[in-house]
């Protein structure tokens, strides 16, 4: 996503070691575990979580746009002449918009 975006690949590949060569230890009761490896991406509270997810929600909103001027489907007005929605984004929250008709649903 962030090379559609346009980030030049020595940024896209610093980021993905951050996000691929994390470890973790645990201290319990004053004694420190081994180094544990994730083997699935970012967890919760990882700093960079909230810009991969705005770089993510942007590439979905390209898409979205790029699906309606193909006439893939139609956005919803909310007054004649007004203009047409088709999504909607608020921190983590998507909010998507469509005609209900069997042509936009193919």
């Amino acid at each position: 996503m962030m090379q559609k975006l346009g980030f030049s690949s020595v940024w896209v590949e610093r980021i993905m070691k951050c996000v691929a060569s994390v470890k973790f230890s645990f201290s319990v009761n004053g004694s420190v575990s081994a180094l544990l490896s994730p083997s699935r991406g970012l967890r919760q509270g990882d700093p960079l979580s909230p810009y991969l997810f705005l770089i993510c929600a942007e590439g979905l909103s390209r898409l979205i746009f790029l699906a309606e001027k193909r006439e893939d489907f139609t956005g919803f007005r909310c007054s004649r002449g007004g203009p047409k929605i088709t999504h909607l984004f608020f921190a983590d929250d998507s909010l998507l918009f469509f005609r209900a008709s069997k042509r936009d649903f193919r």
